[in-house]
């Protein structure tokens, strides 16, 4: 299952530090899709490790909301039919998603968690939302919120 991770931050990372990143991305998306039942078929999915500026400009460009946010995800097949992107022997394109490492870092210290563990979390937020997850009712948010917790326990069972 290919995860394509880009950096596109001012922040000082370390060549072990993004290729750290880029394995966690990649965990963390193949077991989202596992979780999921679409391990079986070959994905796409671009990670793209962001700045708040960044994340900011996508923000108020897409959801016309000024600020930055801690991810974001664009779905490919978004409206569209899924079969009007796929290829004979390519991988189904899922879409993108975006973390603000600055947002989630500044989540992480207010709700006692390290990087790493906002990073998995916004990474799986994200995932599920490119599996066409949302929270805009009370109803759909109750059931993201469920798998996001149950996809966790999983990944956190898996590290330790």
């Amino acid at each position: 299952m290919p995860v394509e991770v880009q950096f596109s931050t001012e922040a000082d990372l370390s060549p072990e530090e993004q290729a750290d990143l880029i394995r966690l991305a990649e965990d963390v998306v193949a077991l989202c899709l596992e979780h999921e039942g679409r391990a079986c078929g070959e994905w796409e999915v671009s990670v793209v490790f962001s700045s708040d500026e960044f994340i900011a400009h996508l923000n108020k460009e897409y959801r016309g909301i000024d600020g930055p946010t801690d991810v974001l995800s664009f779905a490919l097949s978004e409206g569209e039919e899924p079969e009007a992107f796929e290829a004979e022997g390519m991988p189904e394109l899922l879409g993108d998603i975006v973390v603000s490492l600055d947002t989630a870092a500044a989540q992480a210290q207010s709700v006692s968690r390290t990087l790493r563990e906002e990073v998995v979390f916004l990474l799986i937020h994200g995932t599920l939302h490119l599996l066409g997850y949302d929270h805009d009712t009370a109803p759909k948010e109750a059931v993201m919120w469920k798998r996001q917790d149950e996809i966790l326990r999983v990944y956190l069972s898996k590290k330790s």
